[in-house]
């Protein structure tokens, strides 16, 4: 497949930035405990889908502590129409229980931290990053892993190759540049019947090949 050359990866990136500047996760949250456990659950599942499971959740575990000392049970019962929902509600009762015992309650915000999380991986760590902070990362879910192939700017066939081929080749603005590209994904360049006819950038579009990560 033809690759994006170094003008075309500039323009790509300008253009994403001014459309998507100031755009932020769909997930509804309103704190730290709240994004992550968010995050986690929406590994795999819709963010929609997570919207509609956590109100409910975060009334009756409004903290780490709460979650911390949760019958298993009961949490499965409360997130079981998310995808993997038996091993979500193990890793966010263990995640809870170690930002207790380890982080007094705190969730930590730094990657070297988060990854020793229950659940919470490069990418996971990554979009909370982005989203909380502001940080100058990027994290690349099925959206961005489509969206970075159709565009040739990376033939890599995992997403941690494609998330560090694109960090060098984009470099700046990257907590934009991975808001954008996954609603840019998640609504106009879908997997299936991607809307052409609506995408800003379809003169750097070398295939509509649908690419899963």
């Amino acid at each position: 497949m033809k690759k994006a050359t170094k003008k075309e990866i500039q323009e790509i990136h300008k253009r994403f930035i001014e459309k998507y500047s100031d755009a932020v996760t769909e997930l509804t949250y309103a704190n730290a405990y709240e994004l992550v456990i968010a995050v986690v659950l929406s590994a795999q599942c819709t963010d929609k889908r997570v919207n509609l499971i956590t109100p409910a959740l975060f009334k009756e575990y409004p903290s780490v502590y709460e979650l911390a000392e949760a019958n298993i049970a009961d949490i499965k019962k409360l997130i079981n129409s998310c995808s993997f929902f038996n091993n979500k509600a193990k890793n966010i009762i263990e995640m809870a229980k170690r930002v207790v015992e380890v982080y007094n309650g705190a969730i930590p915000l730094n990657e070297k931290d988060l990854v020793t999380l229950a659940g919470v991986g490069q990418k996971t760590a990554h979009v909370v990053l982005i989203e909380h902070t502001g940080a100058n990362l990027m994290a690349v879910d099925t959206h961005v892993f489509r969206v970075s192939h159709r565009l040739g700017l990376s033939d890599d066939k995992t997403a941690i190759k494609t998330e560090a081929t694109l960090v060098k080749k984009f470099k700046n603005d990257l907590h934009a540049l991975h808001q954008g590209m996954v609603l840019f994904g998640r609504y106009t360049c879908k997997a299936l019947n991607p809307k052409c006819d609506e995408c800003f950038v379809a003169e750097f579009c070398k295939t509509k090949e649908t690419f899963k990560v």
